[in-house]
């Protein structure tokens, strides 16, 4: 059994202790970003680096053991697979299994200006050759005939997950741009309201095994984990890469507030060593050091491997992200 596995038990059993906290890996950015997923030369950083690059990040990450879920493209997760990457790993191998447009970030692409479109490019019965774990994204846009549409195109995924025998676990993004939301209302409560509308036509056999969403503050977060605990598992998304205290800082209040799950995709993915802010990631969990501690703790770290930070201690023990300042 995969560690993943086994935490899922514990979290769904209602015996969840901070060592079942579950953190994945989210390596699937060329389905995104394109050209531009790998990371950048350090001398350089209009320049990217090889996708020989971003498969070894990969391989090295698995290899720590330090993540419980690694998840990638189709067209990676294949070829990773086929090289025996995950077999015996504790590892779980998951595959992205639809794009919606407001994923889509070529450079000087305005996608992100209109209301996020279903989209699937890869295809579930050849994923789940190489991974039986799988991603699917929504993003609620409170437009009628589009969120109707997205929520049907969803219920067609289940059928084909269903169907190839594919698990998967459900991704909301917040829009990325004003939706006019009415009443006063504030977008964790529109995200929160909207998923549970959602999974509430969802038989158990398609239910997803966990949530992939943006922090909305702890309120926001409190209120969804509360509500189904055990069985609707609530995980946070990373993303812009921020700070060191920023990853720290939430994955500390997101795990405090209910969240069991971290996917971090530029959060890990730019670090100047993704495996040890992974390692101090755990130890943040385990209630072992604080978050401006194990922000001191990673920069001695790089110190003694040589890595020069991105930035110096002081600015890296800053606070970026606005919902995390409301609880810090």
């Amino acid at each position: 059994m995969r560690t993943l596995d086994k935490k899922l038990t514990s979290i769904q059993a209602g015996k969840y202790t901070p060592a079942d906290f579950i953190i994945a890996d989210a390596k699937d950015g060329d389905i995104g970003f394109g050209r531009a997923s790998p990371v950048p030369y350090p001398d350089d950083p209009t320049r990217f680096t090889p996708r020989s690059t971003h498969l070894q990040n990969i391989r090295d990450m698995t290899k720590s053991g330090l993540v419980d879920i690694m998840l990638m493209s189709a067209s990676t997760g294949e070829r990773l697979s086929k090289e025996g990457l995950f077999e015996g790993s504790p590892v779980t191998p998951a595959i992205r299994l639809n794009d919606t447009t407001d994923i889509w970030s070529a450079r000087g692409g305005r996608y992100r200006e209109e209301p996020s479109r279903h989209h699937r490019t890869a295809v579930v019965e050849q994923a789940k050759k190489h991974a039986d774990l799988g991603l699917y994204s929504v993003t609620f846009s409170n437009q009628r005939d589009i969120d109707a549409e997205n929520a049907e195109a969803y219920t067609a995924f289940r059928a084909d997950a269903n169907k190839a025998g594919m698990r998967h676990f459900l991704e909301v993004f917040n829009p990325a741009f004003d939706i006019r939301l009415a009443g006063g209302a504030d977008m964790g409560s529109f995200i929160n309201d909207n998923i549970v509308r959602t999974l509430a036509g969802v038989m158990e056999v398609d239910y997803p095994k966990f949530l992939k969403l943006q922090y909305n503050g702890p309120r926001s977060m409190e209120e969804l984990a509360s509500y189904d605990p055990g069985h609707l598992i609530v995980g946070i998304l990373g993303g812009a890469a921020g700070t060191a205290r920023d990853t720290f800082e939430l994955l500390h209040q997101a795990e405090k507030y209910g969240a069991r799950v971290a996917l971090f995709g530029r959060k890990i993915h730019r670090a100047e060593s993704p495996i040890e802010i992974v390692r101090m990631m755990r130890e943040v969990v385990a209630g072992n050091v604080t978050p401006e501690e194990a922000v001191k703790a990673y920069h001695g770290t790089l110190q003694k491997a040589q890595i020069k930070p991105a930035r110096p201690l002081a600015d890296d023990i800053q606070l970026t992200e606005e919902p995390l300042k409301l609880a810090a």
